[in-house]
């Protein structure tokens, strides 16, 4: 299985990315890029992450921008009964995450910045959807993979069901791209060096 969302050329993304309302400058440092799926496939990582470094690419990694089947079916009344936390795309979201530990348990980048904007889905009808009123907040919007299991064995295990794994967070289903993507935060962390990261996240477009 893969994603459907339609390939881009660096050219694209960053004319794209340039055109958002809220675009300011592309961060000379490490950024990341959303592609949120027009399909969206319910429960499944059918978006893509692009990471560069000003304008130079530097990897592609699938996963989803959308909360998994528990969380849009209900699961969001254990987080907030307003509904399930849906990142309003089209959006720059500038020194947004940091390094650290997603639920003290796994590398992550976590969202220790600024603040970002969400919609709240709350209609369970298996579709994360902007819809209601945007709310500006920190909600643990964090950049993680979909498992605590790092061990070498598993190490090449993608999986392409989201359940649990998000409640409104960016989720990496390719562990063995994530651990090599977030490898050089961690290391600039453990280096006593505190790197902002960028986020911006757009809708797939033609």
């Amino acid at each position: 299985m893969s994603t459907k969302v339609r390939s881009y050329t660096d050219q694209e993304l960053l004319q794209k990315v340039k055109s958002l309302p809220n675009f300011k400058k592309i961060p000379k440092q490490r950024w990341i890029l959303g592609v949120r799926s027009k399909v969206d496939t319910y429960n499944t990582y059918d978006d893509k992450f692009y990471e560069f470094e000003g304008e130079k690419f530097i990897r592609v990694v699938s996963g989803t921008t959308n909360a998994g089947g528990g969380i849009l079916r209900g699961g969001f009344l254990k987080y907030n009964k307003k509904g399930t936390a849906i990142l309003k795309a089209d959006e720059w979201y500038y020194n947004v995450w940091s390094y650290g530990l997603h639920k003290g348990k796994m590398p992550a980048l976590k969202q220790i910045g600024r603040k970002v904007k969400v919609f709240r889905d709350k209609n369970m009808n298996k579709k994360s959807e902007e819809i209601g009123k945007i709310e500006l907040g920190w909600f643990g919007i964090n950049y993680h993979t979909n498992t605590y299991d790092f061990s070498l064995k598993n190490i090449k295990v993608i999986n392409w069901l989201i359940g649990y794994w998000s409640a409104g967070c960016m989720v990496i289903n390719d562990r063995k791209k994530y651990l090599e993507q977030i490898e050089y935060y961690k290391k600039a962390y453990q280096d006593g060096k505190q790197i902002m990261v960028t986020f911006c996240l757009i809708n797939e477009f033609d």
